[in-house]
């Protein structure tokens, strides 16, 4: 068994209606999916990511109106890459973001920035075989546009904790001291550890969630056959509508998910019309009336503004 890369990963928002406008109008993704957290249902979760929704480039959040700030430490992801196709497209999201008033440093062909709440981002140029998971914006032309992540980084405090349980039962391969490669038959992506600052981490705004790993529905119970010989606490398969769900800490404390590809975002809601209205599991179908009128409303983000004004722009 190879896990198929990245599935998606889950970070926290205080303020939903500046999340949107970033990753949509200024990144560039789909709108995938909006919903809610299916464990605590009174909070908004909105998915970003490719066109069809496709495992491997969505990013979600958590939606926290007014949290605290967060802040990286050991044992949380401090950095998520993208892969884009060019220095062309490195110049084009250099220049875009500048225009943003993104602060952003160049490091060969990676490009550093962070989201408005603080999360690390970067674009790097790469010439991965695994397809371009892009998403359509006439702002952005498609050889340009982000193509699925590229890697993630965590702190840690000692690595070595994690290596037997990262090589051995998860399958990843080793690159360097530091550097995993996990690749399935379809996609990959690496997974790096950074030391860890001395500094405790916050789990906040611009903080990473957990982190989910993609696998076929098949394979799915051998995986947590395969944890739990490996002595991990993991929980059962839960049932996510768009995706069946097993959760677990790695040793350095990383929050893991191994999350099925099938049946994906589609299943209730046709690809053309993912993310305009808010997505709910059966079991929380009964519940709609109430949840909306709680949630953060959100103006569908429009994906045509090349003539629009900045300040009509951002009114999603």
């Amino acid at each position: 068994m190879r896990l198929e890369g990245i599935h998606h990963v889950t970070a926290i928002t205080g303020d939903a209606r500046r999340n949107l406008d970033f990753y949509a109008r200024v990144l560039g993704l789909k709108l995938v999916k909006r919903s809610v957290n299916q464990d605590v249902p009174n909070i908004l979760q909105l998915y970003y990511g490719a066109e069809k929704g496709e495992p491997g480039a969505t990013l979600a959040f958590y939606e926290y109106p007014g949290i605290q700030v967060g802040r990286p430490g050991a044992g949380m992801v401090h950095r998520l890459s993208w892969r884009i196709g060019s220095e062309e497209a490195l110049a084009f999201w250099s220049r875009r973001l500048r225009s943003e008033g993104v602060e952003q440093e160049r490091h060969g062909a990676r490009l550093r920035f962070r989201d408005p709440e603080g999360l690390e981002l970067e674009l790097v140029v790469t010439a991965s075989e695994d397809k371009p998971l892009t998403a359509s914006h006439t702002d952005i032309p498609e050889e340009l546009a982000l193509q699925g992540f590229d890697s993630v980084r965590v702190y840690t405090r000692d690595r070595e904790r994690s290596r037997e349980l990262l090589e051995r039962a998860l399958g990843f391969q080793r690159r360097s001291d530091a550097v995993w490669e996990v690749r399935g038959e379809a996609r990959g992506c690496l997974f790096a550890y950074d030391s860890a600052p001395v500094r405790l981490g916050i789990q906040g705004s611009g903080t990473v969630h957990h982190l989910a790993w993609a696998c076929p529905t098949e394979e799915q119970e051998r995986w947590r056959d395969a944890l739990i010989a490996a002595g991990v606490r993991a929980t059962p398969v839960i049932d996510r509508s768009w995706h069946r769900s097993i959760y677990f800490r790695e040793p350095s404390g990383a929050s893991f998910e191994i999350a099925t590809i099938e049946p994906g975002f589609a299943v209730d809601e046709a690809i053309e019309h993912l993310g305009e209205r808010l997505a709910l599991p059966p079991a929380l179908e009964h519940l709609r009336e109430e949840l909306e009128s709680g949630l953060t409303p959100l103006a569908i983000p429009a994906r045509a503004v090349s003539g629009a004004e900045p300040s009509e722009r951002r009114r999603a």
